[in-house]
């Protein structure tokens, strides 16, 4: 089947993100949010469906260290110094992976190096002249907790501060190397990483401790992408608007996914939209798995009257990774009405 329109190119893209004009349609970058392989028997159907539309981006996973393997050719590119104590199929929310903070001297005088060569991809993709994203999980609040725990790293900004600060300052200058590299070995256009600060009603924490525990490091990356060229891309889960502004100050480029039901999009879109390009994610915990196809054209059309400026600021996404019980007719429309209406709305406006 033919691709029915041809993806952006990077220029384009940039365009948009910087809020200097709308592209001739509203970008779409829901591909990367889907993997057709877990369908199992019907993986050749979905796949066929992603093959007929546009994705606007190129993305392209960064080898970040693990919590506690090792790659055979370098024992050090892991974040802790130490084997694996728990059980198979623990989880590292509930369990603490690094239980004692006495072991941090160690776990730094051992840190993985940002030199190590398989941190970049074998077989980069061929550049196209599309828009090129590196991607990691995980920046220092999800990277806390899987080494600490949840709820011990919650305690942390109040009863390990200093401890706190040692590692996020490790992680901060691990980053800047890896931006780096990926600009120079892999002509990257964009970091985008993740760290879930939000709960489904408010954030994880008060803006006092972003402000002491987060703002400072994340401004620190994000200036430095910018250095080099790139913008910076954040995935944040749940309620974080307390923290917009705050992202908003220290030059975030592009925000996802403002999670349904957890905040109010034209509010959002009202106080923000001007100010930042929403990577806005549909929703997939009620509309996608449990919707009609046409809930789902609606809800596309709502996403983009809601934040479609003449300016850009507006990429389409799923609000996470797509799962098994996506029907495949839910798709089909979710890509379709995103083509279409924001192929519309993008005529209009020109």
């Amino acid at each position: 089947m033919a691709l029915l329109d041809r993806p952006l190119g990077r220029e384009e893209l940039k365009k948009v993100i910087e809020g200097k004009g709308a592209a001739r349609r509203i970008p779409m970058a829901v591909h990367e949010w889907i993997n057709p392989d877990i369908f199992g028997d019907r993986t050749p159907q979905y796949r066929g469906v992603l093959d007929q539309y546009p994705s606007d981006i190129v993305k392209i996973y960064l080898n970040i260290p693990q919590v506690f393997d090792a790659p055979a050719d370098d024992p050090s590119y892991r974040w802790l110094n130490f084997d694996n104590p728990f059980p198979p199929g623990t989880a590292l929310d509930a369990a603490s992976a690094l239980d004692d903070w006495a072991k941090l001297d160690g776990v730094l005088a051992d840190f993985p190096s940002p030199g190590y060569p398989g941190l970049i991809v074998t077989n980069p993709p061929e550049d196209t002249g599309a828009y090129r994203v590196g991607l990691w999980w995980y920046w220092l609040f999800e990277r806390l907790w899987s080494l600490r725990g949840m709820e011990n790293a919650l305690c942390d900004f109040y009863e390990n501060e200093k401890e706190v600060h040692r590692l996020f300052r490790a992680l901060t200058d691990f980053y800047k190397v890896v931006a780096a590299r990926g600009r120079k070995e892999l002509g990257l256009d964009a970091i985008w990483t993740s760290d879930d600060i939000g709960m489904q009603t408010s954030p994880f924490f008060s803006i006092d401790i972003f402000r002491e525990f987060f703002k400072p490091y994340y401004k620190e990356l994000i200036e430095h992408t910018h250095s080099l060229g790139m913008h910076f891309w954040l995935h944040a889960c749940g309620n974080i608007k307390p923290f917009i502004p705050e992202l908003l100050e220290i030059g975030l480029d592009v925000l996802h996914p403002i999670q349904k039901y957890t905040m109010d999009e034209k509010e959002i879109a009202a106080e923000f939209g001007g100010d930042i390009c929403i990577w806005a994610g549909m929703d997939v915990q009620r509309t996608i798995p449990y919707g009609s196809p046409e809930d789902v054209r609606r809800e596309v059309r709502f996403i983009f009257d809601t934040y479609y400026r003449e300016s850009g600021r507006l990429i389409l996404a799923a609000g996470n990774n797509m799962t098994v019980d996506t029907p495949l007719e839910s798709l089909r429309a979710l890509l379709d009405e995103a083509l279409r209406y924001g192929t519309r709305l993008c005529s209009k406006g020109s």
